[in-house]
């Protein structure tokens, strides 16, 4: 089965085709029209541009699509469209022209889950090292630092999440304060080795001997773990006393180490990730992990999820770099699962700002 499909809930217009045989998904083609360049101009997403911007591309994208997949729109079998949760305007876009393709081409349609085409993403490994339910789950999109357990490939059981921010807005918000362009995280990744390496004198185990580094003291920062027998999170706290630090090198006329300020603010991110996963491992023994979103390219997180499942002897599952970005492969994945438990959409489909029921 080919499987079409868009993602256009915030700042990147998507159109892939999906192959699915023989138990194994094939990436035929993800394009993605991005928007970074835009919305760095005003620090972050402005959803009217982005709403705009996914109209000029949509359709184009769709022929690209389907060009490189080298399949016509009579080979497609489904076709499968981000309907929530993300920006209203912007999800609009994507539902909208799915719909009327579905229709044109007399081709079923399935809404998916923006969230869940996250964790989907972890399912399109070309030799099938893929997780299987039951697993835990970390997903980092957007406004999301959210922990599942996968009791099905459809049904994804919240088991803890961020009560304000995410961990991925705390570093976009921060990173702007101390001059790292919009999007944050790649930059602060690589702000952070330095400030890692430079506390620690050591450019390969740096981050396992951070902690006793001299630097560490240098800056008072909260964890995000909430210490109330939770799998919860609260990344304002961290966000609030940084910007609190911040202004108080300001006020004083003092410099600031930025790339150990940066070290800190990832580690103290990062270590209160690591110990909601270690809790969530220890709740569901025997369960791999699985972890999407934008902030799984972070490659300090990736290292440290890695010692940590090594630990628990199960298996970790992260997508490569350009798919842990918004893009429609993953929603093919996942819109084939939700296709084959029987979800089906028609006209009345509608977006959604809002998170579903997992």
């Amino acid at each position: 089965m080919y499987i079409m499909a868009f993602e256009s809930s915030c700042d990147e217009t998507s159109a892939a085709v999906v192959e699915y045989k023989d138990g194994k998904f094939t990436v035929k083609s993800n394009i993605v029209a991005s928007q970074i360049e835009t919305h760095r101009l005003y620090g972050g997403v402005v959803p009217e541009i982005a709403s705009r911007a996914h109209t000029e591309a949509i359709s184009k994208i769709s022929y690209e699509a389907l060009a490189e997949a080298e399949i016509s729109p009579r080979d497609v079998g489904l076709i499968a469209v981000t309907a929530n949760p993300g920006l209203i305007g912007a999800l609009l876009v994507g539902v909208n022209f799915a719909k009327a393709l579905a229709a044109a081409w007399s081709i079923p349609l399935v809404g998916v889950d923006h969230i869940k085409g996250h964790i989907a993403a972890c399912y399109l490994d070309a030799d099938g090292n893929v997780p299987k339910p039951p697993y835990v789950a970390l997903a980092t999109s957007g406004g999301h630092t959210a922990i599942y357990k996968a009791e099905s490939y459809t049904v994804m059981r919240p088991i803890g999440t961020t009560r304000d921010d995410a961990i991925g807005e705390s570093f976009d918000k921060i990173g702007r304060i101390i001059g790292i362009p919009y999007p944050a995280g790649a930059g602060f990744d690589a702000l952070s080795r330095e400030g890692f390496i430079e506390a620690t004198g050591d450019s390969e185990e740096f981050y396992s001997k951070y902690r006793r580094s001299a630097a560490f003291g240098e800056f008072n920062l909260p964890s995000p773990a909430l210490r109330d027998g939770s799998l919860d999170f609260s990344f304002s706290g961290l966000k609030t006393a940084a910007i609190n630090l911040l202004h108080r090198y300001e006020q004083n006329g003092e410099e600031l180490p930025r790339a150990r300020f940066a070290a800190r603010y990832t580690y103290e991110a990062v270590e209160a990730v690591a110990q909601k996963i270690d809790e969530a491992l220890r709740r569901n023994p025997g369960c791999d992990l699985a972890v999407a979103g934008g902030v799984a390219a972070n490659s300090h997180l990736r290292k440290r999820l890695s010692e940590l499942t090594a630990s628990h002897g199960v298996k970790l599952f992260i997508p490569p770099i350009k798919l842990c970005a918004d893009n429609a492969a993953m929603i093919a994945a996942q819109g084939y699962y939700d296709f084959v438990s029987g979800k089906r959409a028609d006209s009345s489909l509608n977006a959604s700002a809002l998170d579903s029921e997992c």
